[in-house]
């Protein structure tokens, strides 16, 4: 016979995991556990540092948006000038590599 056993309780002992600080954050959580983490956040200070690093670091990447480096237009025009079969993706064998390159050029056709 299978006993149920009641949802696990959160103890005040224990810490906040790292996916439930961002989850936090973000505003995530459904009600309850947005509650119990509250209540622990403010008994646990460490918790509570952590809630606020993540904060922190939540802000900064928000704001970094806003300070996107500018790409002057003379270097667009400068990078669309440069012949297409200068930036061939696939690589040439080297004379040392010859042998090797070929047999594997070999091996990948079969």
């Amino acid at each position: 016979m299978t006993m149920v056993q009641p949802p696990r309780r959160f103890g005040s002992t224990e810490h906040l995991a790292s996916e439930a600080v961002a989850a936090f954050v973000d505003g995530e959580l459904r009600m309850a556990a947005y509650l119990r983490a509250a209540q622990h956040l403010s008994m646990c200070p460490e918790c509570a540092a952590e809630v606020e690093a993540q904060q922190q670091a939540r802000h900064a990447l928000r704001s970094a948006a806003d300070h996107v480096p500018r790409m002057p237009s003379s270097l667009l025009g400068t990078l669309s000038n440069i012949p297409s079969h200068l930036c061939d993706p696939t690589p040439r064998p080297q004379a040392e590599e010859g042998f090797a390159a070929r047999r594997w050029s070999i091996l990948r056709r079969r």
